[in-house]
């Protein structure tokens, strides 16, 4: 078996690509960094480093990362409660209309922008190489779409064919990717232990993938299915389509507000069906989608260069004039717009428009309280979130994984109904700020 050339060359494929990550993460070692989640959730600005904390720090970011999750996990866990509001769920795909459970989405991407250009910034800074940029790119969003793809699948395994259930297989695949994410300490010492965890990490996830195995549609075993990559692989989709715009251009000005001009207009003939493409191909094929997503990104990145500029911080007053105008105008392009619906569903130009516009309009706000006036305190609560929102995110999953491992029914029976569920919905979303603030402060983070 051994001999069999197909075998021989897969298997050193996987040493070749695991021997150039260890290289990366040695590197990143040497260099006393921390590679961030900027895509999903991380600001360039608030590195948890642990060694050097690079500065300036924007704090608005961290609270406005950390009130972003808060809300996901809060309508998350309201999602199948019953007799509430139609505002507290998402709007139908049929309908013209949107409530706030459908920006959540858009500002955990137009936070992937705001981090972009710093991010980029300062990696070239440390490394020049634009070779090691894109594999740093490219690691970061197949780290995302696989731990999307964990997500999406487990509720679809098959454990006649496994020999175990699907919650069992993800809570095992998201702590092979903890221990491969996981930010270990410095240390001449453990080091080496370090990189074994990483590495044992990197293999439990390939096994574990290789052991999946679900219904297929005409009854048959299938392989993962990769269909629905969960907001997780969206986000590295969407972020691997604004890096390829992005990067080539990061030194002019004017690429950014283009590159979101054309991605709107992208939009618009895709949704008024002038265009058909970009519903008919994969997003690992064309990660554009039908450039909804990906002008979210770009507008994060517009806002970014308003208040953090390119070479130099802007006053705050000009900034937030700007962030004023930029709100303005966005809003008054939505509603011009409106004609072709407002559904994120469909993933409308309007519903990315007011997105962005909500998304402007809450940074602007707190970037005032918070950076220029420095009322913190109200948002302290926010802040483990914010820094370490990878496994701020992942923690509501592996709740619901390790209860439906245990055969509970606590997610089916109790407070499903009215505003008991609204409460429970609350103190489950505290739990898990708690909890991520408390496996933060014992050094539990994940970062890519």
């Amino acid at each position: 078996m051994s001999s069999d050339p197909a075998l021989v060359a897969l298997r050193r494929f996987v040493e070749n690509l695991l021997e150039a990550i260890n290289k990366e993460l040695h590197k990143q070692a040497v260099e006393g960094t921390t590679v961030q989640v900027n895509t999903t959730l991380q600001s360039p600005s608030t590195e948890q480093s642990v060694t050097v904390v690079a500065a300036p720090r924007v704090v608005s970011i961290d609270i406005f990362r950390g009130l972003t999750m808060a809300v996901m996990i809060f309508v998350n866990e309201l999602s199948n409660a019953h007799g509430l509001p139609w505002w507290t769920y998402h709007a139908p795909g049929n309908v013209n209309m949107m409530t706030y459970v459908d920006m959540v989405f858009p500002f955990f991407l137009f936070l992937v922008g705001m981090s972009l250009p710093l991010s980029i910034e300062r990696r070239l800074k440390r490394n020049s190489s634009l070779t090691a940029l894109w594999l740093h790119v490219v690691i970061r969003v197949l780290a995302l779409v696989v731990l999307g793809l964990i997500l999406a699948n487990a509720g679809k395994a098959d454990p006649m064919r496994m020999g175990f259930r699907g919650s069992i297989w993800a809570l095992a695949a998201l702590a092979s990717a903890a221990l491969y994410l996981n930010v270990y300490a410095k240390s001449e010492r453990f080091t080496p232990y370090f990189r074994m965890l990483r590495l044992l990490g990197l293999v439990g996830v390939i096994v574990l993938f290789i052991l999946f195995s679900r219904i297929g549609p005409h009854g048959n075993a299938a392989w993962i299915d990769g269909s629905y990559p969960e907001i997780l692989g969206f986000i590295g989709y969407s972020y691997l389509a604004a890096a390829l715009l992005y990067i080539p251009t990061r030194r002019w000005d004017w690429a950014p507000p283009v590159w979101f001009a054309l991605l709107l207009l992208l939009c618009v003939a895709s949704t008024a069906k002038v265009i058909a493409f970009p519903g008919h191909i994969p997003l690992y094929f064309w990660p554009f989608g039908n450039g909804a997503m990906v002008s979210i990104v770009m507008a994060g990145v517009i806002t970014s260069s308003i208040f953090l500029g390119r070479n130099r911080r802007p006053s705050w007053r000009k900034a937030i004039a700007q962030a004023v105008g930029f709100f303005l105008f966005i809003l008054a392009a939505g509603a011009t717009l409106a004609p072709l619906g407002i559904s994120k569903i469909r993933a409308t130009p309007t519903w990315c428009l007011y997105s962005i516009a909500a998304a402007v309009l809450v940074f602007t706000l707190l970037y005032w309280i918070c950076d220029v006036r420095r009322w913190i305190g109200w948002a302290l609560f926010l802040l483990p979130a914010g820094s370490n929102a990878l496994l701020t995110y992942l923690l509501p999953d592996i709740w619901y994984f390790l209860m439906i491992s245990m055969g509970s029914t606590y997610l089916e029976t109790l407070f499903r109904t009215g505003w008991p569920a609204v409460l429970e919905a609350l103190l489950f979303c505290l739990g898990v700020l708690w909890a991520a603030a408390g496996l933060t402060k014992i050094g539990i983070g994940l970062q890519l």
